[in-house]
């Protein structure tokens, strides 16, 4: 067994399935859970349509690059997305069978090449940075994004002995949990850091179609007004899985910086993980369709106006940029609000200290939960309800 495996954190949900293994909700209410971030919105039709018809692909092995017909679809929406100039369908993408195998494989594919490598993750985060970093043999170094700096990480106060050891470097952004959007000048520093010191950025773009006002800007776009047009040391890794509410589908892409592309696609030809023929033909039609996601965007939108207004008046809470996640900061232990909440009104959240890592003895996740809003209109009001019932009882602690 690779040692490695043993260094590995309890996911999130585990911690939480512990946490609460000796509670019980109350029995007078049905359960809501704002945990999971995956979406529950209707699946857009046309593409279940595509998907049914296309279900003779499964007698046929499938591409590891995937089709020119979806590698060209996805190219034609980032360009008009990001208002990219080019992005080579055969050179510049990839698709990959959800973003979350993508992260973890690209990870192994990048780290070996320095000594003593640094993988470089905000703090909270998505666990599978952390996983692939430590699989990897690399060492995480956690950059806070934290209530002090309204949730935004301070990357000018890296050392340069940091980026020296850094091959890869993180970026959710929009940011789960937090929401926040990773500007043009924070783009500036880390692609001057990136070609001073040879790493990669790896952008998890994921909720980059769920705004409320502006397009999230993305990091391909950042190359783009940076005079980058090569897209070297970057790569963008987006989804359909929250854009389009298909979680199961497994379908997204990496594009990019082609040097990067060409040796990852290889190890992905070893790795076996080709993304099925009917799977493919269901993405081309989802990436082609627009209507389907701004009608999304309008579902997420309305609840969360509906949501804060209840919660607003009794937590510290705010709209995000972007992504279906409240990230309130709370008067009370992360762990104790959510043991309470189950026990007295039925609902779960997240601990926000399990999204996150100690780091000077503290952890910018603690005091905070994160709740994802993607349970159906209703089903939110009603959580928000009883959790401003919860903060009202509790107005003491």
């Amino acid at each position: 067994m690779n040692p490695l495996i043993h260094s590995l954190h309890p996911y999130p949900f585990q911690k939480l399935a512990d946490l609460l293994a000796s509670v019980t909700p109350n029995a007078d209410l049905p359960l809501i859970k704002l945990t999971i971030g995956e979406p529950q919105h209707d699946a857009p039709s046309i593409v279940l349509e595509t998907l049914k018809n296309a279900l003779d692909g499964v007698s046929k092995y499938p591409l590891t690059k995937g089709e020119s017909s979806l590698r060209e679809a996805i190219s034609n929406w980032a360009i008009k997305r990001f208002n990219l100039h080019e992005l080579n369908a055969d050179t510049q993408v990839l698709p990959v069978t959800g973003t979350r195998e993508a992260l973890f494989a690209i990870t192994q594919a990048l780290v070996g090449e320095k000594q003593s490598p640094l993988v470089v993750s905000p703090n909270p985060f998505y666990q599978i940075y952390e996983g692939a970093g430590i699989l990897a043999g690399a060492e995480l170094h956690y950059l806070p994004c934290d209530a002090e700096n309204q949730y935004k990480i301070d990357y000018q106060a890296v050392s340069d002995d940091v980026w020296a050891r850094c091959e890869v470097l993180f970026v959710c952004s929009p940011n789960n949990p937090a929401g926040s959007v990773t500007t043009l000048d924070e783009y500036r520093f880390l692609l001057e850091k990136a070609k001073q010191f040879n790493f990669a950025i790896i952008a998890d773009e994921c909720y980059s179609e769920i705004y409320f006002e502006e397009k999230p800007l993305g990091l391909l776009d950042a190359c783009v007004q940076l005079g980058n047009d090569d897209y070297d040391n970057c790569l963008i890794f987006q989804s359909l899985s929250k854009r389009s509410n298909l979680p199961g589908l497994r379908s997204g892409f990496v594009a990019g910086d082609a040097k990067l592309l060409k040796p990852f696609l290889q190890y992905r030809t070893y790795h076996g993980c080709a993304m099925p023929l009917h799977h493919q033909m269901a993405s081309i039609t989802a990436w082609n369709d627009e209507e389907h996601v701004a009608n999304n965007r309008e579902i997420y939108g309305r609840k969360f106006d509906q949501v804060l207004e209840i919660l607003s008046p009794v937590m510290t809470v705010e709209k995000p940029e972007a992504g279906f996640y409240l990230w309130p900061k709370l008067p009370m232990s992360d762990e104790d609000f959510c043991i309470k909440l189950y026990q007295e009104e039925s609902v779960l959240v997240l601990p926000g200290s399990y999204l996150g890592r100690e780091v000077n003895g503290q952890n910018p996740g603690q005091n905070h939960v994160r709740m994802a809003l993607v349970a159906e209109e209703s089903e939110c009001v009603e959580a928000a309800q009883r959790i401003a019932r919860f903060m009202k009882k509790h107005q003491n602690l």
